[in-house]
């Protein structure tokens, strides 16, 4: 399956979710200041994040350099390669992002990892509970893989 197989042409990928007070929705350019505000400000926590130890992200970079990735995520979105979503509070307020990719070991298969701001770090279960559920009840999806999280 090549990345332009990654879901089902027929599939209509969610672009909303919701999960109590959080939200979930396409990351794009639009998101660049708070996006870059809440990953910058919580660097150390994000690398402690199960699924993000290994990676070279978050690593710095100019609020320019930050737009461009949330346009290239949009455009992965836009052409069904790959799928972030911001993840928003209540208020508004970008408190995270959840990535959903396919696996370069196991093309069938979702490759999914997600961060929370650290002062909102007490979201990060719910979150991984709550997108687990999603992918699994509204994705076509054979298997994914998640970083899993334990409640402290």
């Amino acid at each position: 399956m090549s990345t332009t197989d990654f879901v089902p042409p027929d599939f209509e990928v969610p672009t909303q979710a919701a999960c109590g007070d959080v939200r979930l929705r396409p990351l794009g350019p639009e998101h660049n200041e708070a996006d870059y505000a809440a990953w910058t400000t919580s660097i150390e926590h994000v690398r402690a994040t199960p699924g993000f130890a290994e990676g070279g992200w978050p690593a710095p970079m100019t609020i320019a350099d930050n737009l461009r990735d949330l346009e290239r995520h949009a455009e992965d979105f836009r052409l069904r390669r790959g799928f972030t979503y911001t993840v928003l509070d209540a208020t508004g307020d970008v408190v995270g992002c959840v990535y959903i990719y396919p696996s370069r070991d196991r093309p069938a298969a979702a490759k999914v990892s997600s961060w929370v701001r650290s002062d909102r770090g007490e979201l990060d279960v719910e979150l991984y509970e709550f997108v687990g559920t999603w992918l699994r009840n509204d994705w076509p999806f054979g298997s994914i893989e998640y970083a899993p999280r334990t409640s402290e």
